[in-house]
């Protein structure tokens, strides 16, 4: 007789809910943090977890290398091949050389890949577009270069402009004040770097504007001063052509109002008359939704209160209230910051307020200081400020006031800050090689003027309070 509690002879069978665990992999152990060793000046040791890597610099894009014969406008004599180097140089004339040089040798300049130079771990770290490039690398036609904004920070030695005071006849201080402001004269024409707040066409209650200063100041010997050949906004600044015979400045006027209308039966003028380029750079709140383009939008004026004021709007589309064509190219140069974005604007008609109007209602980001054309913005954007983003790791930054920087009254770190429209740079035919002292037209040239280039280049630097805006949302970022 079997007893109970034996087990029965046979082959012993588990229960069916150990078996299941019997089958179950053991957990994995938990990740542990990584453990850092730290050694600071003192030579003690710490533990703690590793230091975040730096992040990334804000880059400019400069516009796309042009593609034909005389890539490098303005200078005597074509290279056969231009560098990467000569190309940021050119760019940036405004910018001491040293400083250019220095990006290339801290290897902090990069330009897009192609397709094929793409790697695995490129695309990892969403840096695949671009790459590190040299200062001797060759240019490209359509070839785009990056780099950091801190290259185009400059010194600020004065904190406020001086701006002449309001005299019939300007003295001599401001005699001297305006010939300062010259960045080239010759034989036909000056160009002056306008400062802001210094209107251009004088009345009966302006005495102090640039024509009337020019006359004053600017005649160096002729009997009769300079004449503008166009205008700035009272508050903007910038590059201002001037001319100084009476064929120079008729000639001059009609490039800045028809590149048609300019042209003679001379092949050489008429393509130094069609490398005519006039480049704005303006601060805008917000960013455009394309990062380029052409804005096509006419514009007409309406007078408001009873006609002693006038405002600048965009034309209906049927046309009927007195359009006028207005186009202007425009490109983004860099990303957002604070809730504003840099952005390049090149005029191809010039109407009055054409650049602010653009921005505010085609765009619809105004410039930061238009109140006229961007009030409402202008409310929101200092009541409720956007918070931004890094490009590639997604953390917010904010900006902070720089110690040791006085910030000057008009930045955008202000409570009310100035226009930040600028005229930077601009290319025009060398109507001196083409115009003799006497008035005599040369339909290829003045024979003692072979050597001169047909194309002029300037740029001219930011104000002050532009500058600081620049070295404030360039480097100060946290």
């Amino acid at each position: 007789m079997l007893c109970r509690g034996r087990r029965r002879p046979g082959p012993w069978r588990w229960p069916v809910e150990l078996r299941r665990l019997s089958r179950l992999a053991p957990p994995a152990p938990a990740a542990a943090d990584p453990v850092v060793v730290r050694v600071d000046a003192s030579n003690v040791a710490r533990l703690g977890a590793p230091k975040p890597g730096p992040r990334p610099r804000q880059l400019l894009s400069l516009p796309p290398f042009p593609a034909g014969p005389d890539p490098l406008q303005g200078r005597k004599a074509a290279p056969r091949r231009v560098m990467a180097v000569s190309w940021v140089k050119h760019y940036f004339a405004d910018v001491p050389q040293e400083a250019v040089q220095a990006h290339f040798n801290r290897r902090m300049v990069f330009s897009e890949c192609s397709d094929h130079e793409v790697s695995a771990d490129s695309i990892r770290t969403q840096k695949h577009h671009l790459k590190k490039i040299k200062h001797n690398d060759p240019m490209e036609p359509g070839m785009r270069i990056h780099l950091p904004v801190s290259v185009a920070e400059g010194e600020i030695k004065k904190r406020y402009e001086t701006i002449p005071t309001a005299t019939l006849h300007p003295n001599k201080d401001e005699i001297e004040y305006l010939r300062r402001l010259v960045i080239h004269r010759d034989s036909a024409i000056l160009v002056l770097n306008k400062p802001p707040k210094v209107p251009m066409k004088g009345h009966l209650p302006v005495h102090n504007s640039m024509d009337v200063l020019a006359a004053a100041a600017l005649s160096y010997g002729n009997e009769e001063g300079p004449k503008l050949v166009h205008r700035l906004d009272r508050e903007s600044s910038g590059l201002i052509l001037m001319g100084r015979t009476k064929e120079s400045f008729t000639r001059l006027h009609w490039l800045f109002t028809s590149v048609n209308l300019a042209k003679t039966s001379s092949q050489t003028w008429n393509k130094a008359c069609e490398a005519y380029v006039q480049k704005f750079w303006a601060l805008v709140i917000g960013t455009p939704k394309e990062r380029e383009g052409v804005i096509a939008a006419p514009i007409s004026k309406v007078l408001l209160d009873d006609g002693k004021a006038e405002r600048v709007i965009l034309a209906h589309p049927s046309g009927i209230d007195g359009a006028q064509e207005a186009v202007t190219e425009y490109r983004v140069m860099g990303p957002t910051i604070n809730g504003c974005s840099w952005i390049e604007l090149r005029p191809l008609t010039g109407r009055k307020h054409q650049l602010r109007v653009h921005c505010a209602e085609a765009l619809g980001t105004p410039i930061v200081g238009d109140y006229k054309y961007g009030w409402f913005v202008h409310q929101t954007w200092k009541q409720n400020p956007q918070a931004d983003f890094e490009p590639f790791t997604g953390e917010p930054y904010k900006l902070r006031r720089p110690e040791g920087l006085e910030i000057q009254k008009g930045s955008v770190l202000s409570k009310v800050p100035l226009l930040h429209l600028h005229c930077r740079e601009m290319v025009i035919p060398n109507i001196a090689k083409f115009l003799s002292n006497t008035g005599e037209w040369h339909k290829n040239g003045a024979p003692w003027a072979k050597e001169k280039p047909n194309l002029l280049r300037f740029v001219a630097p930011m104000p002050p309070h532009m500058k600081i805006s620049w070295n404030i949302m360039s480097s100060y970022l946290v």
